[in-house]
């Protein structure tokens, strides 16, 4: 083997089992070449293996770096011990994402910059960010006031901190018969009851808030819902309105989803005084980095404040600065039309490779209902679909009460790339056209 590339796998080998991490510079070639006792043309040779086999980038300028992404080349849909296709975790990370994040951080990385970046802050944030967030939140018939915006570390440290600063321990909350699942969990330890409350093609019913019995909140997403993928139209968000205000109940409403389509006005518009709006970057922009934002109503503004603060649940400065950055230069904004662009794009493949089941989407989501034909069992369907190195999520992760766990499945779209998501999608198509017993002697 050349001399070369017993170096660059020596190198690769390093990258593999973490010595070298994603965004370590490499030492300069003519050092490289020095430290190996190589001359300087196979210390070229070294980097330029390496980058070939989309380990490393060279930058111009500035040197070669340990490439973030894994190496291409395995199967898409590979045995599960070698290769898994995600489509249980929803988010989405359009190639050309890094690099217009990247750009808008340069200023952030500057000394002096940096340091101000790296001090604490409050539930608050700052003057910049509240005002950022107002204008990115903003909808249609409802721009919220920047003075009340509060910033938390994700949207979901914002839903557990509106959810503390509302409902005692031991107290109830309604929230729709199928729900975001890690509020089971916030609810679990803060120590509330979840009330299921009945659903239709519309959202939540109305009456199932008014008949629940006494509650102190209620839980609703109201836009793109999770997992049906329900929008609630602008007259059921009336009745839903009517129903918090008559009965003098809070409502605490995610719209981490609502950048993906134009939304008739939230709830947050008509009950103005009885709603909590939490969103956040997470699905806007990254998981990774983000930042969450509760805009609750003035009466009870200090309330949540407390929640966050006591909770821990604030945003560091860091991840807040980076922020304001992504939403006033118009990074975000871009972020959100590629992803716009590409949500219409995988639901497209859903309809294509899934027509003829009972599948369940909005146009725009991310996300997809699947309700399984007979005779598969969600639990059964979701060990079959492992085994072939897919990963789906059953209908039971979103109930409340696990007996009334509907016969479906979740599938999420934005994770994988669009060609990986096809393969998949027919995958799982063919599986679900075999007998249950025809797959367990494969």
């Amino acid at each position: 083997m050349d001399d070369y590339r017993r170096i660059a796998d020596a190198l690769a080998a390093q990258i593999t089992d973490g010595r070298l991490r994603p965004g370590d510079r490499l030492p300069p070639q003519r050092q490289f070449a020095r430290r190996h006792r190589i001359a300087g043309s196979t210390a070229a040779r070294v980097y330029g293996e390496l980058i070939r086999r989309g380990l490393a980038v060279g930058e111009v300028g500035r040197g070669t770096f340990v490439r973030a992404a894994a190496p291409a080349g395995e199967p898409a849909l590979a045995e599960p011990a070698r290769a898994r296709v995600d489509l249980e975790l929803n988010f989405s990370l359009p190639p050309e994402q890094p690099a217009l994040l990247a750009e808008s951080l340069g200023g952030l990385l500057r000394p002096d910059v940096l340091a101000g970046a790296l001090t604490p802050m409050g539930a608050a944030g700052t003057p910049a960010v509240r005002e950022a967030a107002a204008a990115t939140l903003a909808r249609p018939g409802w721009t919220p006031d920047p003075g009340r915006v509060l910033i938390a570390g994700n949207g979901r440290q914002a839903i557990a901190a509106a959810l503390a600063a509302l409902v005692p321990a031991g107290d109830r909350v309604g929230v729709e018969e199928l729900t975001y699942p890690l509020v089971k969990g916030i609810a679990t330890r803060l120590g509330i009851t979840l009330v299921p409350l009945a659903m239709d093609e519309s959202g939540v019913l109305p009456e199932a808030i008014r008949s629940a019995g006494p509650l102190r909140a209620v839980y609703l997403q109201p836009t793109l819902h999770n997992p049906l993928g329900v929008t609630m139209p602008e007259c059921r968000r009336a009745e839903v309105a009517a129903a918090l205000c008559d009965l003098g109940v809070y409502a605490v409403e995610d719209a981490i989803y609502a950048f993906l389509r134009d939304d008739p006005p939230p709830l947050a518009a008509l009950a103005p005084e009885r709603v909590i709006v939490v969103d956040s970057l997470s699905k806007r922009v990254a998981p990774g980095l983000t930042v969450g934002f509760a805009v609750p109503p003035e009466a009870i503004g200090d309330r949540v404040a407390s929640a966050l603060r006591s909770g821990g649940w604030t945003a560091s400065r860091f991840a807040v600065e980076a922020a304001t950055r992504w939403l006033t230069d118009g990074t975000a904004r871009t972020l959100q039309e590629i992803k716009r662009r590409d949500a219409a794009a995988r639901q497209r493949l859903v309809r294509e490779h899934l027509a003829g089941f009972a599948v369940e989407a909005d146009p725009q989501a991310f996300h997809c209902w699947w309700r399984l034909p007979d005779p598969w069992r969600a639990d059964t369907f979701v060990a079959a679909a492992a085994r072939r190195g897919i990963a789906v999520t059953p209908g039971a992760a979103f109930t409340v009460v696990v007996s009334r766990a509907p016969n479906a499945v979740r599938l999420a779209l934005s994770a994988p790339p669009i060609d990986t998501l096809a393969a998949a999608l027919e995958t799982l198509a063919a599986l679900a056209r075999s007998a249950p017993e025809d797959v367990e002697v494969e």
